[in-house]
């Protein structure tokens, strides 16, 4: 799978969806506990700065200024540390006491009581002081100060806490969520298999049966039983058909042998001729598809065979033909290239496909065949440069008489890209319609064989090649 798929899959999206919403519910938990813890911190710095005013206070209103003037001396010369700020002026902005040279120029002063308001930050050389500012009655100025460093470094490491915890959850989240989805998509892709081998051809496929009662083990279920009923159903249409073949086909030949046996030759037992053979023709057609249908994936009668000579020996059979409605016909086939199959079988594919391709096709058109190797596989490519295949047909190609209107004039009944498909099913070859620029173009890709290589069934030999003529085309 490419980048750009995977990127693009369903499990992609699931995976991202809950990893996303794993990731938002986290941020925001982390978010609150974040913004509690550096409440809380902020809390208890301003409380602790609180105490100083507080203490400040109470001793100038207990011994005015000279005590207060001693009392931050002191603190100044205690804080070796330099947690603190503090600063003491007289009305004349002389310096009285503190640790600091002058009154910072950007902290106004406040006059009022010794409260929290008007707090401010102050910077100095790499630290950071969270500091009160007032004017004390006789205009005495007042500065106080805690450094906020361990503040700071604390709201950091817990920033970066939660980062590495985010992270953490996102990659567990997408294992978590990678797992959660694998195995949901285990269980989807089991489906997506069956469908592609139901799609196939292999109506017997089914999926394994599973003692859980959960809801896949109820579509499990479900989808058995609907299998089992669409195999039914078709394996009696088919009985139907067959059925219907033969049973007409008898009384059909019964009838052209009297009608063959009566002298006159007018025109009427002509035409009656005419239609009965091309019924018979039909009946034929059908229960070569219906066998070919009911033997796919058996090796029985299978053998070595030349693709490559084969394949020269149809396009020799129906030169003659394309000249005849001045045709290009080119032919472009590597030599050697053997495959697992029935002769008469491939011959009449090839057969029904160049037919086809000569009898939808205008004077002057080219039709080319080529047969060439790829990666094991041996490719089969007959295009033409003919009108197309019709827009009513889409999907509908390789079911039972399906015809465009467009070619409703051109001998045939619609049975002979139904009894390609139906061959190349027998062999295990994929068949696919092109899709070129001009014309029509159709590809049929066999598993290639060395020709030492054994047949994979128990029980046959390899026989050298047979020679047969083709069968008719449908």
């Amino acid at each position: 799978m490419t980048r750009s798929v995977a990127l693009k899959s369903a499990s992609f999206r699931l995976i991202a969806i809950f990893t996303l919403i794993v990731t938002i519910i986290s941020s925001l938990a982390m978010a609150v506990q974040y913004r509690g813890f550096a409440k809380n911190l902020e809390r208890l710095h301003q409380k602790a700065l609180k105490a100083d005013l507080n203490g400040f206070a109470a001793l100038y209103d207990q011994r005015r200024i000279v005590a207060l003037r001693q009392s931050i001396e002191f603190r100044a010369l205690s804080d070796a540390q330099g947690d603190t700020v503090l600063f003491l002026q007289d009305r004349n902005a002389t310096k009285l006491a503190g640790n600091l040279e002058s009154w910072p120029a950007d902290i106004p002063a406040q006059a009022g009581l010794f409260d929290m308001a008007g707090l401010r930050n102050y910077t100095q050389g790499a630290r950071t002081y969270t500091v009160a500012a007032r004017v004390l009655p006789g205009g005495f100025g007042l500065l106080v100060g805690r450094d906020r460093t361990a503040l700071d470094q604390a709201l950091a490491s817990q920033k970066k806490t939660a980062l590495f915890w985010l992270a953490l959850i996102i990659l567990c989240g997408m294992g978590l969520g990678t797992l959660f989805v694998r195995r949901i998509l285990v269980r989807i892709s089991r489906v997506n298999r069956l469908a592609e081998t139901v799609r196939q051809g292999d109506m017997a496929a089914r999926l394994p049966s599973s003692e859980q009662q959960d809801e896949f083990a109820q579509l499990d279920r479900h989808i058995n039983a609907m299998l089992d009923r669409i195999e039914r159903l078709h394996r009696a249409k088919l009985r139907i058909s067959d059925a219907i073949a033969h049973e007409l086909r008898t009384p059909l030949n019964r009838i052209h042998q009297q009608i063959d046996a009566i002298p006159t030759e007018d025109q009427h037992k002509l035409l009656i001729q005419n239609e009965i053979s091309r019924t018979i023709r039909i009946f034929d057609a059908l229960l070569d598809i219906s066998s070919a249908e009911s033997q796919e994936g058996d090796h029985i009668g299978m053998t070595e065979l030349d693709l490559s000579a084969l394949c020269g020996e149809i396009v020799d059979l129906y030169r003659p033909l394309s000249e005849d409605k001045h045709l290009d016909l080119r032919a472009e086939i590597t030599a050697d290239l053997y495959v697992l199959g029935d002769r008469s079988l491939l011959a009449q594919l090839l057969a029904n496909l160049l037919d086809n391709a000569i009898k939808f096709t205008r004077p002057n058109d080219q039709v080319t065949v080529e047969l060439v190797p790829r990666g094991g596989h041996v490719v089969l490519q007959i295009r033409d440069t003919g009108p197309g295949l019709g827009e009513d047909i889409g999907e509908t190609l390789f079911e039972k008489f399906v015809r465009s209107e467009r070619d409703s004039e051109a001998d045939g009944h619609g049975l002979g890209l139904a009894l390609v498909h139906a061959i190349a099913t027998r062999h295990g070859a994929k068949i696919k319609v092109l899709q070129p620029q001009l014309g029509f173009a159709i590809e049929v890709v066999w598993s290639m064989l060395s020709p030492s290589e054994s047949i994979p069934e128990p029980g046959h030999r390899l026989r050298n090649k047979e020679t047969c003529r083709p069968g008719h085309a449908a």
